[in-house]
């Protein structure tokens, strides 16, 4: 190990940046969020850095640097691009037993910046002890992507109830608590920004806490749903706070249109149940329900995973309708639903300003109760997505035509989007079941309609509109 890793508590303390161009700027930025007293020493001042002196949350020294400049500084930073100045920077402060650091220049540093991610009071700090900064920044980019943006908040309620967990239970009873709080019902609810639900979760664990329990079962008898839009189908399209909770739950409950490549994003030790159903069949969800509630009232972590979205087709407002009734805790996490998707990685833009100003989304199995205002949906300068609907796409164009949408109205079929087999298929409202037959599509796809289909074919596709083609994407 070339360099000890330590954290230097700054506030109100001295420190000297030497520069004050950009980079100095930088070093600033830090260096007042650690509380530091700064005083900047340069014979010019870039904007920033003159807003900041002239509001007195810097010192300015408009001089060249002399070794007096570091007289009883506590730290000291070199950020010029003066390679002899530089060098009498880290002389002076190495003289008198000061840290410095001179900007990309490890050899006349005594330490070096680490990339940070900050959640305080959790700071994660990564380096490369100066050999690659890039990779550094890299390896931050991908651990600030496991970390929740509340973090710090999760870390300041636990501080704040210390005091009473050290007077409620023995030594050894305590580390398990706090691992139940952090992994369990309070730490999501705290996440979710949810303090007051998290403080009455809270006061029943601390109260029950005499109780022992599995450390698979997240506490004592306290369980949760999260309830998780997995997206069109790409598994680098799940949220941050999707991969997150999916990396707490004991149980994951996914349907059909949940991919292998997104289920592995889940707990490797989790129990996973299929809970999938073919269209036209409701009997299952009474289950899926049955199972949430069981498993919460075990005190587990449930994920409920759905394609696309939870709340767009996805049954999720009845599913929190029954967690409701039984009072059990839910958080969601909303998806990229599947229109959104499809069009993103089609190239289809579902609005635009000259071809649609308005787009809606309809359940395309959903027309024997003729529930459904065809004539508005077949009016132009709109876009209709139909999920659902190849079984019954015959039916659609039907309706639409008998509605008033003209036969040459545009029209596109995007098979298994944002997956590497996606499909899409472009025609008319005159063609596109023909071609969807001649292409044997499958579910799961959807229909678009709408001038918007066309906007972003090429000259080819768009020759040979009247015929149909096809053409892959690829969302990126």
């Amino acid at each position: 190990m070339d360099y000890l890793p330590l954290f230097m508590q700054l506030r109100s303390q001295p420190v000297v940046v030497v520069g004050g161009g950009h980079i100095a700027n930088r070093k600033v930025d830090l260096l007042r969020r650690s509380g530091a007293q700064i005083t900047v020493v340069s014979p010019e001042l870039r904007e920033e850095l003159h807003k900041l002196a002239s509001k007195g949350e810097l010192r300015y020294v408009a001089e060249r640097f002399s070794e007096a400049h570091v007289e009883g500084a506590t730290l000291v930073i070199a950020a010029t691009n003066d390679h002899d100045v530089n060098v009498a920077v880290s002389k002076a402060a190495q003289a008198r037993k000061i840290p410095v650091n001179v900007v990309d220049n490890p050899t006349l540093s005594t330490f070096i910046f680490p990339a940070i991610v900050d959640r305080s009071p959790i700071i994660v700090a990564v380096s490369s002890g100066g050999e690659s900064p890039v990779l550094a920044r890299r390896v931050r980019e991908q651990i600030e992507a496991l970390l929740p943006e509340k973090l710090g908040a999760l870390a300041r309620f636990m501080g704040a109830r210390r005091k009473a967990v050290q007077q409620a239970l023995g030594a050894l009873a305590r580390r398990p608590f706090w691992e139940r709080i952090v992994s369990g019902v309070v730490g999501t609810r705290v996440l979710a920004g949810d303090e007051t639900a998290a403080e009455k979760a809270f006061e029943s664990e601390l109260r029950t806490s005499h109780l022992t329990t599995s450390p698979t079962t997240g506490g004592s008898g306290l369980g949760e749903v999260y309830l998780i839009g997995a997206g069109p189908g790409d598994p680098d399209l799940l949220t941050l706070r999707a991969l997150q909770l999916l990396q707490q739950a004991d149980v994951v409950l996914y349907d059909r249109l949940v991919p292998d490549a997104v289920l592995d994003r889940s707990r490797r030790d989790a129990e996973r149940i299929f809970v999938g159903k073919e269209a036209g069949d409701h009997t299952v969800q009474d289950r899926i329900h049955e199972l949430l509630v069981h498993y919460a009232r075990k005190g587990l972590r449930v994920a409920r995973l759905k394609g696309g979205d939870p709340f767009v087709f996805g049954r999720g407002g009845e599913e929190i309708e029954v967690l409701t009734r039984h009072n059990i805790p839910y958080i969601s996490v909303p998806g990229i639903t599947a229109a959104l998707g499809a069009a993103s990685s089609a190239g289809i833009p579902l609005t635009h300003r000259r071809l649609a100003q308005s787009v809606t989304f309809v359940a395309g199995h959903v027309l024997e109760d003729d529930a459904l205002d065809w004539r508005s949906l077949a009016s132009p300068r709109q876009t209709i997505v139909f999920y659902m609907g190849v079984s019954h796409l015959d039916q659609i164009v039907a309706k639409l035509r008998d509605a008033g949408a003209k036969a040459e109205h545009p029209a596109a079929i995007v098979e298994r989007a944002t997956l590497p087999e996606q499909r899409t298929l472009r025609g008319t409202l005159e063609t596109i079941a023909e071609i969807a037959r001649k292409a044997s599509v499958t579910a799961p796809a959807l229909l678009i309609v709408g001038d918007v289909t066309t906007c972003m074919a090429t000259d080819a596709q768009l020759t040979g509109q009247q015929h149909g083609s096809i053409s892959h994407g690829t969302l990126v």
